[in-house]
């Protein structure tokens, strides 16, 4: 049976359930189909939805000479083998009087003959955060999976709340960010909006790795960071899974790429960032749909971060962090937001995800996925984490790297994860 004869298949038989599911929940996460209207100042930039003419552009694609085992594979490989499955946004218009329109969602479905699909898709941060794109492919499968022919098929802890007033704004910051964005020339503005990830030759010497911690190396790396932290006479600090998961993978990180570093100055800064879900102490309802996540920048002196309790400094730091966004969400959201568009922090390492996001309970009707890989890692020596799919309590990581670094991260994982389970 040919190539084509299984493509066409597959298109009797997967895409019109796909595309059908797909309609119906866009029906309810409609800002996935809209256009970021950006009008010249003072106009404020939002988002439009136009009934009968806003859509996703939706693109199916066979790869007959892909290797599946490797795409599902944890061992590194060439970053390359997953950009054939990157989703391509439609350009952005520019209207006579210079509103530009830009698309805030694209898909794209990849036949692999023989063995499945892969399906990428593209979303603008302006959009929504991790937890409500989440909540959209956990709606979208339940409803590609039952079938659904509308979206009464769905509980109420899947449907996406729209109503952004109930994210106030006390201290003005609104117009703090307008201030910012405007004062950007053009350029730059185009370069915040395009949607597509751009592959730049580096990319040919960067490989991925996915590295798995179980629930006992989580529990046992939270009680060495306890203990350590009592000795010192310090109070009880935040120690989720997530704290102690990126303390080690910090760590790790800044520790495999020492040889490339250009500096021994001990006091010199590196930086850990991520976003922190706002939701539960925003007043804000969990399925809110939109961005309510604060951007994270935390810094760690170089000599503490190489030091015989790295991760230990390393936990408290993110924790403390942690802890301070709880304090006065907005506050702190309008804060930290405005920071970071303010300032270039050195020595970064960005983390994308989260193990709560719940990636790996997207059903289609076929099983669970394979694999999630976060694509748009590539474009930094970057982290990604996510809950295990095969063990409870447990994470995994994805990781970019140069290929020697990479051989010293998983030297340098290796090495800790044996001295907590020993």
């Amino acid at each position: 049976m040919n190539s084509l004869t299984q493509l066409n298949i597959s298109c009797i038989t997967v895409l019109p359930n796909l595309k059908q599911s797909l309609s119906i929940t866009l029906q309810h996460f409609y800002p996935c189909a809209s256009n970021l209207v950006c009008p010249p100042q003072p106009n404020k930039p939002h988002i439009l939805y136009v009934n009968d003419e806003s859509s996703v552009n939706f693109t199916v694609s066979e790869w007959s000479n892909a290797n599946f085992e490797q795409l599902i594979a944890d061992h590194p490989r060439e970053v390359s083998i997953y950009h054939p499955f990157v989703s391509s946004f439609p350009p952005t218009r520019t209207l006579e009087d210079g509103t530009r329109l830009i698309p805030l969602m694209a898909i794209h479905v990849t036949f692999i003959p023989n063995f499945g699909f892969g399906i990428c898709i593209g979303i603008q941060h302006v959009c929504t955060d991790g937890k409500g794109f989440l909540n959209l492919m956990k709606a979208w499968s339940s409803i590609c999976k039952t079938r659904g022919e509308c979206l009464s098929s769905l509980g109420k802890d899947s449907l996406a709340f729209q109503d952004r007033s109930v994210m106030k704004d006390p201290n003005g910051f609104e117009h703090t960010f307008l201030k910012e964005w405007w004062s950007r020339d053009e350029s730059d503005q185009k370069e915040d909006e395009t949607g597509s990830i751009q592959f730049t030759p580096s990319h040919h010497d960067k490989v991925r790795a996915t590295f798995v911690l179980s629930k006992d190396h989580v529990e046992k790396l939270k009680q060495l960071v306890s203990l350590i932290c009592k000795k010192e006479e310090n109070e009880t600090l935040h120690l989720s899974t997530f704290v102690v998961t990126s303390a080690l993978i910090w760590v790790c990180m800044v520790k495999s790429k020492e040889k490339e570093s250009k500096t021994d100055d001990e006091d010199e800064l590196y930086h850990l960032t991520f976003g922190i879900d706002c939701r539960s102490y925003s007043g804000s309802p969990l399925t809110y749909f939109g961005n309510c996540v604060a951007p994270c920048y935390v810094p760690l002196k170089r000599g503490q971060i190489l030091g015989e309790n790295g991760i230990v400094e390393a936990a408290k730091a993110i924790g403390e962090k942690v802890v301070e966004s709880k304090t006065s969400a907005l506050t702190w959201i309008g804060k930290r937001g405005s920071d970071g568009m303010k300032m270039e922090y050195s020595n970064k390492i960005p983390m994308a995800g989260s193990p709560k996001l719940g990636g790996y309970e997207t059903d289609f009707g076929w099983g669970r996925p394979k694999k999630l890989e976060a694509v748009h890692i590539d474009e930094a020596d970057s982290v990604s984490l996510a809950e295990s799919r095969d063990m409870e309590g447990g994470v995994e990581v994805g990781v970019v790297l140069g290929r020697a670094a990479m051989n010293e991260f998983n030297t340098r994982l290796r090495h800790y994860l044996k001295i907590f389970t020993g």
